[in-house]
């Protein structure tokens, strides 16, 4: 598998590195605005590798049309579920190590990372040697969360923008802060928050959010969705169901949300309108009453993937975008009940289509485990399929 020479490989990353909005939203027709004005309607056009693939024989498990079946014929068991892994790397060895050795789908850019390392512009070269184009991601949010201001300047918090801006200004500043992120190499940015609080600004959703009126933050988030997208940089919705009135700091411990029929009319208000604008969706580490399963947060339910995937109970459309949880390694609401191999596991049985945590130390352990559960059907294949298609998609990987 994935036996293609390295040059044609490159020439396929490096090919993706210079689309735009619409490889990476591939296969979406259609799009709502979310404030600032009008998007296109016009179906959005693929990107396709220029490596030929033949299927192999047996590893169809979903008899998939418009050449599906072929981007997972690509893979063994254990590059698919590489694929569905995005993890923090310190800086290019590191990015270089864990791409080599285990095929990794994606990195994230970490606050600590070597600032060289973006600044320099070798993320794009770094992620371009993968055989298969690397997702890269990262945390620029604006404001307090911005991983990227060393290299691309300082913006306002979305509170601020919100605030001092029109939806219309707000689509420009994420379009010119995508592009820049897109020059660098970024293809997936953790932003814009959807959450919905009247928090002070320090706390820890706080002044990330657009607000307290959930309509304001729908018109907002929106735009600044549609202005990283249209940049050629994936929009990531964050953080379902809503982070935005639960306890405390998901960071350092358990967090509950108001019960469910409390979300559906204020936290879920801007998933529900957003969710077929092209952009993926972040699951926070929340406990939810009536919706998610006893000790398990919902980066872990079942009930809370299901909600999400199928949109009933909350009004909102089907997605079948990618679904990221939010970071398994670091945040104690899940790494207070899991180990890192476990609570990936979890989460990807659950629903999730890519497990974030922010180092690259345990992949290995975790593809182990990944695979032991593949072949004993407690992850099944069939799931893991749907994820990788999903995967390429949104890499625009996948010729539908």
């Amino acid at each position: 598998m994935l036996t293609q020479t390295r040059t044609a490989a490159r020439l396929a990353a490096l090919l993706l590195a210079a689309t735009t909005a619409t490889g990476l939203v591939a296969c979406t027709s259609s799009e709502t605005s979310g404030g600032g004005g009008p998007t296109s309607s016009e179906a959005l056009a693929t990107v396709t590798s220029p490596v030929a693939h033949t299927p192999a024989q047996g590893t169809g498990s979903l008899g998939l049309p418009c050449g599906e079946q072929e981007f997972l014929a690509r893979f063994t068991t254990r590059q698919k579920l590489a694929q569905m892994l995005n993890v923090g790397v310190t800086g290019e060895a590191d990015a270089r190590r864990v791409i080599e050795q285990e095929q990794i789908g994606g990195f994230f850019v970490t606050s600590w990372a070597d600032p060289s390392f973006l600044a320099s512009g070798r993320v794009a070269a770094v992620a371009a040697e993968s055989e298969v184009p690397v997702m890269v991601t990262i945390d620029e949010e604006g404001g307090r969360v911005s991983r990227a201001k060393h290299v691309i300047g300082a913006s306002p918090s979305a509170r601020e923008l919100a605030r001092t801006r029109t939806a219309e200004e707000v689509y420009d500043i994420a379009r010119q802060r995508g592009a820049a992120l897109r020059e660098l190499g970024i293809t997936v940015d953790f932003a814009p928050v959807v959450d919905v609080t009247d928090q002070p600004d320090n706390a820890v959703i706080g002044d990330r959010a657009f607000g307290a009126n959930p309509d304001v933050v729908t018109e907002y988030a929106g735009a600044y969705a549609r202005g990283l997208r249209d940049a050629g940089v994936l929009p990531v919705l964050k953080h379902f169901p809503g982070h935005g009135r639960a306890t405390g700091d998901s960071h350092v411990e358990g967090v509950t949300t108001p019960p469910l029929p409390e979300l559906l009319g204020h936290d879920l208000v801007p998933f529900r309108s957003l969710i077929g604008t092209g952009a993926a969706v972040m699951v926070g580490h929340l406990t939810v009453p009536g919706l998610t399963e006893p000790g398990t947060p919902s980066s872990l339910s079942p009930a809370t993937m299901s909600l999400l995937r199928s949109g009933v109970g909350y009004g909102a459309a089907p997605f079948d975008g990618l679904i990221f949880t939010d970071d398994l390694g670091s945040m104690r609401a899940v790494t207070d009940l899991f180990d890192i191999t476990e609570s990936v596991l979890r989460s990807l049985q659950a629903g999730a289509d890519i497990a974030l945590w922010i180092s690259t130390d345990r992949v290995t352990d975790v593809l182990d485990v990944l695979e032991g559960a593949v072949a004993s059907g407690e992850l099944p294949m069939s799931q893991v399929d749907a994820s990788v298609v999903r995967i390429g998609k949104a890499k625009g990987l996948v010729d539908c």
